[in-house]
């Protein structure tokens, strides 16, 4: 009232303020005045955003406490069902709408971490990225504000305009000029607590909140959707609408308001909303996919700055709205049916790391160190290898640097060397080859597996269709698409057909699949480990002959695996015996017991661990080629291109030398280091050099192991347990093969006899050396059978007792 704002003049001091004012003096007042107001003086001076002065954060929460007594007193929200009808009308009205928005407001304005406000600081970071999304972390919503967090998931839609209304408020309060950069600011949830499989989700969960993770196979180009439409009549150039358009329907008016003209309205270009609009096709990931079952595959509608936040070949975590579309073609036959989608509200990449076996705890990391510390670590993990298929250690080790993988290479951007192996499997039937590509598939979480008749070059790689709604060309990804930061277990190599075979090269090799079909040029990316199998030509493997005489595969796709290992069906007694007593004592086991479950053996960890234990090497093990022999590198690689022209087997190209590189980084990262040392170069040539040797004719075989043999002196010696067992092994099987008449039940070998048969695989141990390799394998030569008398210098054998 103008009458009564009247002021004692003599009451009112204006010299002490006459002149401006410092910051200090200021700060001084205002302490003064949060004195008097009974508030806390730290905290009202120093405001944690930065953006306003304390009297005027004060003045405005006075102020929203004043639109708080217009609004009216906190109402009792709670005070309804769960059923979505009566949800919606509740949400609906004014007051809880009110009341809701209070709430909301005040979680975004005093949640705190840490004594830290993290809402408002992630506004602040939003507005410096200029972004229009604010993520919400679901548990958070749920331990502040537990009714609008459980009304988010039964009436997701209501709740979500109310919050974005909310969010843009707030931001518009902190940046008033922000509004011209985004006109409204969307929240996303995220880390929502319950996570649906596709399979799973039925009529319960319609216009519900979902979350669900997949692979992208499919996606299609962004287009403009209709948010607000506005139309314009013909005849008197009037305006009509605005009209708001949904995912579903869209208002059609033929009537003029002003001059009730009847027809077709003109849709008004100016004046109507668009947003973006793309669609995905979301896959279950492979290797969460029931034995037996199909893959399930939903549409997922990305709108606004959620558009090409992904593409195909991507594992991604969605949380969204699962709703449904009406489809017109299946009422004209007679029966209506609603296709459902989900309409995303937030989208999050997953990693490789994310595969659930990088979340362990200290106990867990520090069980893995204490294996990888061990002498015998890789023997363990070798062992620990498809523990029910007996022998096949290199095969083993092959695969299990395949699994660990190395270190890839991007130089300056510009070119990217791969850093995954690829192994191939020939060798006759009955060997166990698929299922020990099944078994690979089983401990990577991101494996696909496929054989070489079911699978075509685009099922392989990628191909492109045409999308049903929008009759658009889009993209889909095949098996090594799907495979990204994985592995791909290709059987029955040898079937595909030449040209299917064809398309693969540049996925070996570049790691990416470049597709030109239909106007589309583009690259998807391929990063995996490739294992294949083969059977030989006629089903039996020739030694006789090389390894590329004996499998119809050209040079050019034989040179892009790694390792090449060769699995043969020889008849041996010894082995024989051994092989039919573990296919015996497996069956044992697995009668009413699961194999994971079971008890630690000796020499085997379990399933678990072996799958922590990849995981985490994987992941966080990024060996680097600091100091290792170059000398030695470069002398074995112009030895086995001599070799290799002289014994007319596979051809040594550069790739080979990569190769070598690649394996030792893998066998760094089997034991848990970030370097590469001698002992894993050594392992590395050992291993190329087998597998070199093994693809010869069987009669340069032995020539081609005596030449190589210093090549082999240090590995050995990491791993004088296997040759000291390898080569007893030997002398048992001389002894079985000369044995005249009946064979006796034990056998008896002196050191001197175990001496020369050692030299003939590489170190020339003396008996020293012998006496403290069998002091040290004792365990695993009592496991075969084989006893050292050091008294007596001689080794005794009798057959192991049935386990």
């Amino acid at each position: 009232i103008p009458e009564l704002d009247q002021y004692d003049e003599t009451l009112l001091s204006r010299e002490k303020f006459l002149e401006p004012m410092d910051m200090a003096t200021r700060l001084a007042a205002e302490a003064e005045i949060a004195a008097r107001s009974g508030l806390d003086v730290d905290r009202y001076l120093h405001d944690d955003t930065g953006m306003r002065s304390g009297l005027e954060r004060h003045r405005e929460q006075r102020q929203l406490d004043d639109d708080d007594d217009e609004v009216g007193p906190e109402i009792n929200i709670e005070a309804v069902g769960r059923s979505e009808p009566k949800l919606r009308e509740w949400i609906a009205q004014d007051g809880t709408r009110a009341e809701i928005k209070r709430r909301f407001r005040q979680f975004l304005l005093s949640y705190e971490i840490d004594n830290q406000k993290i809402y408002i600081k992630q506004i602040r970071d939003m507005c410096s990225a200029n972004s229009a999304s604010l993520v919400i972390k679901y548990p958070q919503l749920a331990e502040s504000a537990p009714v609008l967090a459980v009304w988010c998931v039964d009436a997701p839609r209501d709740l979500l305009e109310i919050f974005d209304e909310v969010a843009t408020e707030t931001t518009v309060e902190f940046f008033p000029q922000y509004q011209k950069i985004a006109p409204e600011i969307r929240v996303r949830i995220a880390d929502f607590a319950v996570k649906d499989s596709l399979q799973f989700l039925r009529k319960a969960h319609r216009n519900k909140l979902v979350r669900v993770a997949g692979v992208v196979t499919r996606r299609t180009g962004v287009f403009s959707q209709l948010k607000i439409v506005s139309y314009q009549c013909p005849s008197c150039k009037a305006l009509v609408g605005p009209f708001s358009s949904t995912n579903n329907s869209t208002q059609n008016n033929n009537v003029c308001p002003l001059c009730e003209f009847v027809g077709p309205l003109i849709l008004s270009q100016e004046h109507t909303v668009y947003r973006n609009y793309q669609r995905i096709t979301l896959q279950e990931a492979p290797g969460s996919v029931a034995p037996g079952h199909i893959p399930r595959a939903k549409e997922v509608i990305l709108l606004n700055d959620l558009v090409d936040i992904a593409r195909p070949g991507e594992q991604i975590d969605v949380t969204g709205i699962f709703g449904h579309s009406y489809q017109l073609a299946s009422a004209q036959a007679g029966y209506p049916v609603y296709s459902t989608t989900i309409e995303a509200n937030h989208i999050e990449t997953m990693n490789a790391t994310d595969d659930g076996e990088t979340m362990m705890t200290q106990t867990e990391k520090n069980e893995l160190f204490q294996i990888a510390r061990r002498d015998d670590a890789m023997e363990i993990l070798i062992n620990s290898i498809a523990p029910s298929i007996h022998g096949h250690r290199f095969i083993k080790q092959a695969l299990l640097i395949a699994m660990m993988g190395g270190c890839a290479k991007d130089v300056e951007g510009k070119h990217r060397i791969r850093g995954d192996v690829n192994v191939m499997l020939l060798g006759d039937p009955g060997c166990a080859k698929s299922q020990l590509l099944k078994y690979c598939c089983s401990l990577i979480p991101r494996a696909v597996y496929a054989t070489g008749k079911g699978a075509s070059a685009v099922g392989l790689t990628a191909g492109v269709h045409r999308d049903p709604i929008t009759r658009e060309w889009t993209l889909e990804g095949g098996a090594l698409v799907l495979a990204d930061n994985g592995l791909c277990a290709i059987d029955e190599f040898d079937k595909m057909n030449e040209q299917d075979r064809t398309s693969i090269h540049e996925a070996l090799e570049q790691q990416s699949i470049s597709i030109s079909k239909a106007g589309i040029v583009t690259s998807l990316r391929a990063r995996c480990s490739v294992i294949a199998a083969a059977n030989p030509i006629g089903g039996q493997y020739d030694s006789s002959l090389t390894f590329t005489d004996n499998v119809e595969l050209t040079d050019p796709i034989i040179q892009r695996f790694d390792i090449l290992c060769v699995l043969q069906d020889t008849i041996d007694p010894i082995r024989d015996a051994e092989l039919a007593e573990s296919v015996v004592s497996s069956h044992q086991r697995a009668f009413g017991q699961n194999q994971e479950n079971e008890p630690e053996i000796q020499n085997v960890i379990p399933q678990a661990t072996l799958r922590r234990y990849i995981a985490y090497a994987r992941n966080n093990c990024f060996p680097t080629l600091s100091a290792i022999d170059q000398n030695k590198v470069s002398k074995l690689y112009a030895e086995l291109r001599l070799e290799s022209i002289a014994c007319g087997g596979i051809p040594i190209a550069v790739r080979h030398l990569e190769s070598l590189m690649r394996i030792a980084e893998a066998h760094a990262k089997i034991g848990l280091r970030d370097y590469v040392s001698s002992e894993d170069l050594d392992a590395a040539i050992a291993v190329v050099v087998h597998s070199f040797v093994t693809a010869q004719k069987f009669s340069v075989r032995s020539a081609l192991e005596r030449g190589f043999k210093r090549y082999y002196v240090n590995a050995q010696r990491a791993d004088f347990t296997a040759i000291i067992l390898y080569a007893l092994r030997a002398l048992l099987l001389d002894a079985h093969t000369y044995q005249l008449g009946a064979q006796p039940a034990s056998y008896l070998f002196s050191f001197d006899d175990l001496l020369d048969k050692l030299a003939e695989y590489g170190p020339e141990s003396d008996e020293r050396t012998l006496i403290k390799g069998l002091k040290h394998s004792k365990t695993s030569l009592e496991k075969h059978g084989f006893q050292a008398d050091l008294e007596q210098r001689s080794v005794f054998w009798s057959p192991p007792p049935d386990s």
